[in-house]
């Protein structure tokens, strides 16, 4: 009977291992996913500018995200981003863009514009409507990895746009 039990343990580690091994990325991938958030060459104005035109064109809203790659809270919020429980409201209601302020060293003129509060740290973000007006601004996500996931999808239920 102990033999069994260890042996169906046994089993069960191994099926684990495998399966992780399975799943599990290289650095170079894992580094590769992780540039993709703020990459070094993206023109934040130009993808500010495409997003309000399709939200022109949708009727959707433009969520603002300025954070950094350095910053794991901002790689926090964008995984919740993506769960199960809020992916659909935000691609329903918003097109988000990644705006990268480096070290405090870039963007700055964005964060001035759109009175981004990162002095409260990142990331920060900003709601725009589709003309590109401002509708509110926050940096109440900065300690996104502790943030309750209802509170994600509250906020982004009250700044989704209205249904006419």
């Amino acid at each position: 009977m102990r033999i069994a039990r260890i042996f169906a343990v046994l089993v069960l580690l191994s099926g684990l291992a495998t399966a992780v091994h399975a799943q599990s990325f290289t650095k170079d991938q894992v580094s590769s996913k992780l540039r993709e958030l703020y990459p070094d060459t993206a023109d934040a104005k130009k993808e500010i500018a495409d997003a309000l035109a399709a939200a022109a064109r949708d009727h959707k809203h433009v969520l603002l995200v300025f954070g950094a790659n350095w910053c794991f809270d901002c790689f926090a919020l964008d995984y919740r981003f993506h769960e199960a429980e809020i992916q659909p409201v935000v691609d329903k209601n918003y097109h988000v863009v990644h705006v990268d302020i480096g070290r405090n060293d870039k963007n700055m003129d964005l964060v001035k514009k759109y009175n981004i509060p990162i002095e409260k740290g990142i990331p920060s973000l900003a709601v725009l409507d589709r003309r590109g007006h401002t509708l509110y601004t926050t940096g109440e996500f900065e300690s996104a990895r502790s943030t309750d996931p209802q509170v994600i999808v509250k906020f982004l239920d009250t700044w989704k746009p209205k249904q006419s």
